[in-house]
């Protein structure tokens, strides 16, 4: 696979400010492992290699335990995840594929048995970011672990 165009550098401050736009993130009020979590789904729903190779590298270096990251892709009938987080992947994979008639009444009612309102927005932002992060890397092709250095995501140990 070969990288079609580099949108980093062909429009610098749509991508400077997408990566400010992203940086929020860390303040929000979904703790990291979950977010971890949101991202990876969304990149295997999309198709994103690039981005599932991130982000699984990325939850490596946080901590996250191999197993649950395998789990991951069949997590409704895992054991390995706790009701906040079946929440936030059916969340996920709500936004991610939209229902045509919406996002059902029942699924918004479960989750917000584990979120609050201004988790559940900041959960909605961290959705949609990484589903714009997928379509423009589904798009343009960039090579999985191409960015691994400078990302530090080498130090995940996972070549």
């Amino acid at each position: 696979m070969t990288q079609r165009i580099n949108y980093m550098e062909q429009s610098p401050e749509l991508f400077r400010k997408f990566i400010e736009f992203n940086g929020l993130f860390k303040d929000s009020a979904i703790e990291e492992s979950i977010r971890d979590l949101v991202s990876i789904r969304a990149s295997q729903l999309n198709g994103c290699g690039f981005c599932l190779d991130m982000h699984v590298k990325q939850a490596t270096l946080h901590g996250e335990r191999a197993l649950r990251l395998h789990h991951l892709a069949a997590w409704r009938e895992s054991t390995l995840f706790v009701p906040r987080e079946r929440a936030a992947l059916a969340w996920t994979e709500a936004l991610t594929h939209l229902p045509a008639q919406g996002v059902p009444q029942e699924l918004f009612d479960r989750v917000r048995t584990q979120f609050s309102e201004k988790e559940l927005s900041d959960l909605s932002y961290s959705v949609m970011s990484i589903n714009a992060w997928n379509r423009i890397n589904v798009a343009f092709t960039p090579v999985p672990g191409s960015y691994d250095k400078a990302f530090d995501l080498d130090k995940a140990g996972l070549e």
